[in-house]
């Protein structure tokens, strides 16, 4: 009986004894948590994401890192090119999408101007070339990405080669985040 008792009195003393107290918490990135799918299972899993801080200035320089075709690493900060999609990796022309942005990329300095909003764990912003041209302008050019006018008020649609948005939209293959549809309803919106 008393060996129960003291394996009781254990049991309670190890669940409400203080673990650790909030000053000696060590510091924390900001972080949310999102529904990511598992490489291996392909089940969605929650996984924390690390939220980059936005710099004062509003600037972010350096060599990029090609995620994807709409996605570049600048240090540790993930960035988001603003106002255009381009197909995921793992989907038809993904790759070659990501290919065409590091040849564009390659060796040279990037500068992003944020423009103050997220997207998940990314920063949304403008790239530029060191000559000034436009990140988004020179993959949409190549046909591996589309304006998304919800987002630019359609300043990249006149970029766009003739059959890219039936191509990554509407052909075959069919990109899932933008429809044509969705594309003039939109575009009506901006220009009327």
């Amino acid at each position: 009986m008393e060996v129960i008792l003291f394996l009781f009195v254990c049991g309670v003393l190890y669940v409400f004894w203080p673990k650790q107290t909030k000053r000696n918490l060590p510091r924390q990135e900001p972080r949310v948590t999102g529904n990511v799918a598992s490489p291996s299972s392909g089940r969605s899993t929650t996984k924390p994401l690390y939220l980059p801080p936005i710099p004062p200035s509003l600037i972010i320089s350096g060599k990029a890192h090609i995620i994807d075709g709409d996605t570049i690493r600048i240090g540790r900060t993930k960035i988001r090119l603003a106002g255009i999609d381009a197909p995921e990796i793992d989907m038809p022309w993904g790759q070659k999408s990501k290919w065409a942005m590091v040849g564009i990329c390659k060796g040279q300095v990037i500068t992003a101007r944020l423009d103050g909003e997220r997207s998940f764990d990314r920063l949304v912003a403008t790239c530029f070339l060191p000559d000034g041209r436009d990140i988004g302008v020179e993959i949409i050019k190549e046909g591996l990405a589309l304006d998304l006018p919800h987002f630019s008020g359609g300043k990249y649609r006149q970029f766009e080669p003739e059959g890219a948005r039936k191509k990554l939209c509407n052909g075959r293959f069919g990109h899932s985040s933008i429809k044509s549809s969705q594309y003039a309803q939109a575009y009506k919106r901006n220009n009327h």
